[in-house]
């Protein structure tokens, strides 16, 4: 086993570890710091792979900004000891059914696929031709896809505030 096959299950492991810990955690600060664990593993997968401007991206948006970004809102709106209440039987059977069939699916539709090896060189693009993929929105563009991850990281803003926000029932 080379030393790149052993970072690279280091940061598989780490990174499935992590993942499992986000969704599982009680405490909300924890869930977004182990968040931002998993991130940062990825943005280590992109380096091996040589796609430093997509490691340079994932560090830089979603471990630097974005993490940070929920982290502050969690602090500035709640209390830092705040639990989630425990997750009952049914949700937990419910959950573990979901992810086994998405796992299903996952390994059917990766096994079934005909991974097909080029000798094509890969290409070398300049800066140039990066940032008008960028702005494309047509055949190998890149402006509706960052569109909808907007919307979606929109979105996980306004939850995070809305769980990290909760009033506490006074009785």
């Amino acid at each position: 086993m080379t030393i790149s096959e052993i970072i690279f299950f280091l940061f598989s492991a780490t990174i499935v570890l992590f993942s499992i810990l986000t969704v599982t955690s009680r405490r909300i600060l924890r869930a977004a710091v182990y968040l931002l664990f998993v991130l940062v593993s990825t943005a280590g997968l992109y380096f091996m792979l040589n796609y430093h401007f997509l490691a340079a991206v994932q560090l830089t948006l979603y471990a630097g900004g974005i993490v940070v970004l929920i982290i502050f809102s969690i602090l500035l709106t709640s209390h830092i000891s705040q639990k989630f209440e425990s997750v009952g039987f049914k949700k937990q059977l419910f959950s573990g059914i979901a992810v086994a069939a998405g796992a299903i699916l996952s390994i059917i539709t990766i096994l079934n696929y005909g991974f097909n090896s080029t000798i094509a060189e890969p290409d070398n693009p300049t800066m140039d031709v990066i940032g008008k993929a960028l702005l494309n929105y047509n055949r190998n563009g890149y402006a509706l896809p960052f569109e909808v991850i907007s919307i979606l990281l929109l979105a996980a803003m306004f939850a995070s505030i809305v769980i990290a926000k909760k009033d506490k029932k006074t009785d």
